[in-house]
């Protein structure tokens, strides 16, 4: 589903060149829970955001469900980041001033989803979140591990290939951090294909399979 082909990243910084990614190449199978780690400037966050086709690599291949990423223009990225992946955050990124139901039909609405469609699947990812009920709620009215649900639903919403989870117990306590990780776990379980990035062993170990990276290179991939 996935596969990275000596990818590089380099970006010029004032006299310097930094490869944030150095010949990184990586593949991740359908139905696969991975763990990207590393310290910060490893080059994780890179490699979601070129995952995430948030991204393009400065050389090198990335295949997608057997697209060439590279080569896309800014609107086929986009169209991509729409249909084919979810995205989980650290801080929810959830809109305040709408309601839990809206914020879960947002990504739906990009896709111009009819409304009674955009309902029922939102319902339905809020349902499989455990948030069954709380639609008419506002995320200020949520705990932070509620919320952290609804960005999972959310996520969900749009029925994508792929989930990438940044830091997503990063704004939690370690009690509501595990109920989410469960969730998580319970989705990969469920046929989802799930892609972590974090800095924390112990939340990498929550993962079937962890990819340690270093300056830009994978330099371990093991399973769990």
């Amino acid at each position: 589903m996935i596969d990275l082909q000596d990818v590089y990243k380099i970006y010029e910084v004032g006299d310097s060149t930094v490869h944030a990614l150095d010949g990184m190449s990586l593949h991740i199978d359908e139905g696969e829970f991975v763990a990207i780690v590393g310290q910060s400037g490893s080059g994780k966050s890179t490699c979601m955001n070129i995952i995430g086709c948030l991204d393009v690599p400065t050389s090198g291949k990335y295949i997608l469900d057997g697209i060439d990423v590279s080569t896309l223009s800014d609107d086929e990225l986009s169209y991509i980041r729409k249909h084919k992946l979810g995205f989980i955050f650290q801080q929810y990124n959830l809109i305040q001033k709408l309601n839990v139901i809206s914020n879960v039909e947002l990504p739906l609405i990009y896709q111009r989803v009819p409304k009674s469609e955009r309902v029922e699947r939102a319902k339905e990812a809020l349902k499989r979140v455990g948030l069954e009920g709380k639609e008419n709620r506002y995320p200020q009215q949520l705990s932070g591990g509620q919320q952290q649900r609804v960005s999972i639903a959310r996520a969900l919403a749009t029925n994508p290939s792929v989930i990438l989870a940044d830091e997503p117990t990063g704004a939690l306590d370690s009690k509501t951090g595990v109920e989410v990780l469960d969730l998580i776990k319970k989705l990969n379980e469920e046929g989802n294909t799930i892609i972590l990035v974090t800095h924390d062993n112990n939340i990498a170990k929550q993962a079937k399979r962890i990819v340690r990276i270093q300056d830009g290179k994978v330099i371990e991939d093991t399973k769990n």
